[in-house]
Formats: C-alpha cells, structure tokens, sequence
C-alpha cells in the first residue's frame, strides 16, 4: 500500500471509530458505576443481577444480528451512490423494530419467573433476580429501536448521533440510581452534612433506572433518524418489501443464528457458574464487567470495518477493500496489546471498585489476568469478521464461532466444572481457548483469501 493512501484511510477508520469507541467507553463506564453501586448492597445482591445477564447478551446480540443485515445493505448501496435504497432500507427497519421489539417484550415478560430457574440461581435469590430481569425488559421496544437504528445511523457513516443520545442514556441511568437503590441517607460534601432522599428500592431501583434510560434512548435515537438528512424514513413505505428485506435477511439470518447459538452457549456457560456458588457468580460477574471495557477498541473498529467494506464493494473498489484490511489488522493487534497490557496490570484494582469480598476480588483477578494475555488474538477475528460482515459474508463466522462456542468453551467447561469439578479458572480457561481457536480460524480464512467476494468484483 502506498504511504498516501495509508494517510488518506487512516482519518477515516477513525472518524467511524472513535465515536463507536466512546459510546462503548460510556456503556461500560455505567456498568462499573452499576456493579459498584448494587456491590454496595452485597454479594447477593450482585449475584441476583449478574446471574441472567447471559440473557441479555442473547436477546441483545439476536437484534443486533439483524441490525448486521441492515447495515451491511446500507452501507453497500451508499458505496455505490443509491440514496433511495439507504433510505427505502431504513424505513424497513422501522418495520423489523416494531416486530421484532414486540415479540421480544412479550416473551421476556412473560418467562421472567422461570429464566433464574433454568439458570441454576440459588433458590434464595431467584424471586430477586426475576424481579430484575421483568422490569429491565419491559421498555425491550425502546430497547430494539436503540439497537436497530444506530446500526443504520452507523450504516450511513453517522456514528456520532447514537455516540450523543448513549451519553445522555448513561447519565439518565446514573442519576437515577442514585436516588432509586439506596434509602434516604446524609451525604458529606465539603464540610456540609445534606440529607439525600432515596426510595430504597435496591437491585429493582437499579433495573426502573435502567429501564427509564432505555426508554429515552429509544425515543431520542427514533426522533435524530426521522430528522436525519441523508437516511431519514420520512415518507418511506413501511409495508413488507422483501426487495430490500431479502437481501438484508441473507446476511442478518446467519449472523443471528451464529449469535443465537453462541448467546445461547453464554447461558449454558454462565449456568455451569452459577452452580458452582455465589462467590463464583459474583467473582465471574465482575470480571465479565471489568473486562468488557478492554474489548472497546476491537468493537470500535469492527464498526469502521464493516461499514468501509461495505462502501468498498458498493462502489467495486477491490484495492480499496484490501488496503483496508493492511491498515485495521495491525492497528486493532496494536490496541488490544495496550488494552490487554493494562489489564493485567490493574485487575486487581479494578475488583476492588466493585466488591471488598477478599475471595471474589482474588478469584476476579486470577481470572481477568488469565484472559489479559489472550486480549491480541481476540482483536484479529474481530476485525476480519466486522469485514465479512460488511461484504455480506456472514456463513463461515457462523460456522467459526459455533464450533469454538459449543465444540471448545461449552464441552470443556461442562467437563471441567461438572464432571471434574473444578472451579471458575477452569471456565475461564476454555474461554481463552475458544478465543485462540477464532483467531486460528478467522486468521487462516483470511490468509486464503476466502473473505472477499471476488466474484462480485
């Protein structure tokens, strides 16, 4: 690759990415303000919310899936220069949020008393944890327009609009924890004694803020797409048109079959923990929290590469698609040695923000320093999938991330905790294999050249 078109790219990954890697930065920022502050409650407390989070990853990452569908249309028809279809594509989604937000409220509301029992959660606080996780997904349409319509906004270059209304989320969420957890209670600041009303309300006042934020951002992020100049729905058919439909769903349904199985083995996986005690769940939680924040330069720049390789094949730009690949590749192995350098370094610090159980914080530490060292390998597969992604190829992910999640992470877990009974750095450690393998996998895929769709070009 020539230097000048190096320069010339670079500008541009970062321009999608950073915003991308903000929000996620803020999403995590909350997180940890949330585990910290129902950590304050207890162990049970943070083992109640901790122990249907899996779900959540699996009903979150299936929208997500057919977000991928819409964007990788999107971003390949605004390559090629056809406005019209962008925005006949997002009145589409408009279509696919209503249905899909609908049917998810429907089904989380109604299975709230049984997911902590299929779950394993100890019977003492399986009334907690439902209660959580019915409240959480009552807003689950607002939750699904958050979703669906940032990917098209990202779709369309714009990742600067879902970056602003996540920010103001975030804060609406940490206001109203505060006064929604804990009871009316004094508050010192600067030699002043205040009173500070609080409902009281505990690990239920975590999930009415969540669930307030939620709805807030499901409003905001509709009303910046209708007002959006470029790829508004103003005035679009919002009738079924499997013109559009069609080709978004060839690449959104096995995105969200390789989502759904690999949500689905979170739960399984996170069930075998939570049958190994309390301690484990709140160690494993915590862990899980503290970690995410170091994935956030491989997601920003998944987001740049799909929506790059998109606009590469729209515009039939083959040179553009692989000096894409010369630049986000090295950059994003980069990151993660610097995210992964940092959290080995800090683990133990980072437990300590959210519990001062001497167990749970060594167990956390054991493990997030395990995962550390593995942090590089995990960014490649990141990278080249969010390329696949945007060229529409989302069948050989599929396959790669099923076998690694079943075959590698879930088999060997099972093994591990269930039959051999060891403990949570057992669990820990097929993680980190599953992990090597996807970068084994994607790496070789990639190397073959089999991620391009060279017939199209």
């Amino acid at each position: 690759m020539k230097k000048k078109e190096f320069s010339q790219m670079l500008p541009v990954i970062f321009s999608l990415a950073w915003p991308t890697m903000l929000e996620q930065f803020l999403q995590t920022a909350v997180q940890y303000i949330d585990t910290a502050m129902v950590g304050a409650l207890g162990t049970q407390a943070t083992a109640a919310v901790g122990a249907t989070s899996t779900v959540n990853w699996l009903i979150n990452s299936t929208v997500s899936a057919i977000g991928v569908g819409f964007l990788s249309y999107i971003a390949q028809v605004s390559g090629a220069g056809e406005s019209k279809k962008a925005r006949a594509a997002s009145g589409q989604a408009v279509t696919t949020t209503l249905i899909v937000g609908l049917f998810f409220t429907v089904l989380t509301v109604s299975l709230s008393g049984q997911v902590p029992v299929w779950m394993q959660v100890d019977p003492s606080i399986q009334a907690m944890a439902s209660r959580y996780f019915r409240i959480l997904y009552l807003p689950m349409l607002f939750r699904t327009a958050s979703i669906l319509f940032g990917t098209v906004l990202r779709a369309a270059r714009d990742t600067k609009t879902p970056m602003k209304v996540g920010a103001v989320v975030n804060v609406i969420n940490i206001v109203l924890n505060f006064f929604l957890i804990y009871e009316t209670r004094p508050f010192s600041i600067g030699g002043f004694t205040l009173t500070m009303p609080g409902a009281g309300l505990g690990i239920e006042g975590a999930a009415i803020a969540s669930a307030v934020s939620y709805t807030y951002g499901g409003i905001a992020i509709t009303w910046k797409l209708w007002k959006h100049r470029e790829i508004s729905p103003k005035g679009e058919s919002l009738l079924p048109d499997f013109q559009v439909l069609r080709p978004c769903l060839r690449v959104a349904i096995p995105n969200m079959l390789q989502r759904f199985a690999t949500s689905l083995g979170y739960v399984a996986f996170a069930s075998m923990i939570n049958s190994l005690g309390e301690t484990a769940t709140a160690a494993h939680t915590i862990a899980n929290t503290v970690e995410s924040a170091f994935y956030i330069p491989g997601w920003g720049m998944q987001t740049a590469a799909a929506t790059l390789s998109g606009n590469a094949l729209g515009a039939k730009d083959e040179r553009r698609l692989q000096n894409l690949a010369h630049v986000l590749l090295p950059l994003e192995v980069g990151l993660m040695v610097l995210s992964g350098g940092l959290l080995f370094a800090f683990a133990p610090h980072l437990m300590l923000l959210f519990s001062r159980d001497e167990e749970v914080i060594r167990l956390g530490s054991t493990v997030l320093r395990m995962v550390a060292v593995s942090e590089p390998f995990y960014g490649v597969p990141i990278v080249i999938e969010g390329m696949m992604q945007g060229v529409g190829k989302t069948v050989a992910p599929f396959v790669f991330n099923v076998c690694g999640m079943w075959g590698v992470r879930i088999a060997g877990t099972f093994i591990c905790t269930q039959i051999l009974g060891y403990g949570l750095v057992s669990a820990w450690a097929c993680m980190i294999a599953h992990n090597l393998l996807l970068f084994v996998l994607f790496s070789v895929h990639y190397l073959r050249g089999k991620w391009k769709p060279a017939n199209i070009f």
